[in-house]
Order: structure tokens, then C-alpha cells, then sequence
């Protein structure tokens, strides 16, 4: 009960930040971006505490379904983005950040105190670091993708010399352009663990690394897409306005397709 009211209050801080930031915009007043910064950090508190509340309760859960992913998400978000503040001078971003992690926390409010249920296959150690791995890798790359549109508008504000005082608030491009660069590195990296402990555990339960399930292929497109990425980045010297496009089309293609595989194809990775 006290981690569900928790988590509702992160939920409202969220929110609080998510127009915060909104009205810093409107106002164009950094100092407004500050309150909204702290009350995201405040958020972040509450939300941790409210996995602290789960885990004293009902125990580590056995299998990880709907709400824990999507709220983990959102925390991961937002911890990402409050770090990067400390290395990179990119407050505003939160103008992008913030509304996306209030979204993810109202859809995970929809089973907010729902059982959690799966198959005796979904549980178990590497399972639990596949989640954590493969979770996190995709937060990062949902933050690397708000940079970018950030990236975008403000370069296209440059160059048709248009926005005046509200391009001052703005984070330098070379400090988007790193953020970018930062998530997808760590983003790719993490995700790649993700996969190993995932295909580990399945060749344990069914005897083979590879089910053809449509979360695997999912993950294996985007372990594919985001590698290309980096690739371009790191080999071919990709970076700025190409980087933060290829970034943002690439997380909304993911997006649409793991809507449609959820809708229309079985899964294994299935909770109840």
C-alpha cells in the first residue's frame, strides 16, 4: 500500500516537473528550469522509494511484468538525465525528458497493483539481469533520441536565425550532440549484456538461445539498428544533425513495430 502511494505521488512530482519545464519554456527564465530540475530529483526519491516499499513487501519479483518494466523505464530516464546534467549544461532538455517520463508512468499506472503473473520459464536470476540490462539500454537510447530532436529544432532555429531570446536557453548543439553520443555508447553496451543473460537463460529453459519470439527479433533489430549507429558515429565519423535524425528515426520505427508485435503476434514474454 505504501509503495502504490508512492508511486503516485512520483507520478504527481512528475508531472509538476513536466510543466515546470513547460512554463521555463514560456517564460523563457532558466532560473524556472532550476525548480523544475530539483522537482524531478525529488520524483526520482519518491519513485526509488517506491521500488524500496515493493521489495520490502512482496520480495523480488519473480517475474517482471508491465508496470515494473515501464516505471523502471521511466526511473532510469529520468536518474540518466539528472546525471548528465552534472557533466553537460543541458537543463532545458528537460522540456523534452520530463513529459516522456510522466507518459511512461501514467501507462505503468495502469497495472499499478495488478498480480503480477508468467510462466516458471520467465524467472530466475538472468532473467531478472536480462530485465535490468536490456531496460536500461532502452531508456538510454529513449533519452539519446530527445537530445536529438532537441538537436534538430535547435539547428533548424539557427539556421533560419529564428527563436531570439529563447535560443539563449537552449543547450549548446556540442552538448546535445554528446549526450547523444553518451547514451547510445552506454545504451548499446548495456543492451548487448541484456541479450547475452536473456539468450543464456533461454538456452537453459528450452535448450536453444534462439525461439524466434517477436520481443527477440524486436531486440535483436534494435541490437542491430543502434550498432549500425554507433558504428557510423564511432567509424565513419557520423555526428550532429545526422546522428541526432538517424537516432530519433530509429527509436520512433522501434516504437511503431513494438506496438504492432504486442498487438498481433504471441509472445513468450507475455505477463498476466
Amino acid at each position: 500500500m505504501i509503495g502504490i502511494v508512492l508511486f503516485k505521488t512520483a507520478l504527481a512530482v512528475y508531472l509538476a516537473s513536466a510543466v515546470v519545464y513547460g512554463i521555463s519554456l514560456w517564460v523563457r527564465k532558466v532560473q524556472t528550469a532550476r525548480i523544475a530540475t530539483w522537482l524531478m530529483l525529488a520524483a526520482l526519491v519518491i519513485h526509488t522509494l517506491s521500488f524500496v516499499s515493493h521489495c520490502m513487501t512482496a520480495g523480488p519479483s519473480p517475474a517482471v511484468g508491465i508496470h515494473d518494466t515501464l516505471s523502471f523505464f521511466a526511473w532510469v530516464m529520468a536518474a540518466a538525465y539528472l546525471g548528465l546534467q552534472l557533466r553537460t549544461k543541458t537543463r532545458v532538455l528537460g522540456v523534452f525528458v520530463s513529459p516522456v517520463i510522466f507518459l511512461i508512468m501514467v501507462v505503468a499506472s495502469v497495472r499499478l497493483g495488478g498480480d503480477v503473473g508468467g510462466s516458471a520459464a520467465l524467472q530466475g536470476s538472468l532473467v531478472m539481469f536480462h530485465v535490468i540490462f536490456s531496460v536500461t539500454g532502452e531508456a538510454l537510447f529513449a533519452v539519446a533520441s530527445c537530445a536529438g530532436l532537441m538537436y534538430l529544432i535547435q539547428d533548424d532555429m539557427i539556421k533560419k536565425k529564428k527563436g531570439g531570446s529563447l535560443i539563449r536557453l537552449f543547450p549548446s548543439l556540442r552538448d546535445l550532440d554528446r549526450i547523444n553520443h553518451l547514451c547510445l555508447s552506454w545504451g548499446f553496451t548495456l543492451l548487448t549484456f541484456g541479450i547475452l543473460a536473456g539468450s543464456g537463460w533461454a538456452r537453459i529453459v528450452w535448450g536453444s538461445h534462439w525461439q524466434w519470439d517477436t520481443k527477440q527479433i524486436w531486440t535483436l533489430l534494435a541490437w542491430v539498428l543502434y550498432g549500425f549507429l554507433l558504428y557510423q558515429r564511432l567509424v565513419i565519423g557520423w555526428q550532429g544533425r545526422r546522428a541526432a535524425l538517424w537516432s530519433l528515426v530509429i527509436l520512433t520505427l522501434l516504437a511503431l513495430l513494438l506496438i504492432i508485435g504486442t498487438v498481433f503476434f504471441p509472445s513468450v514474454h507475455k505477463f498476466v
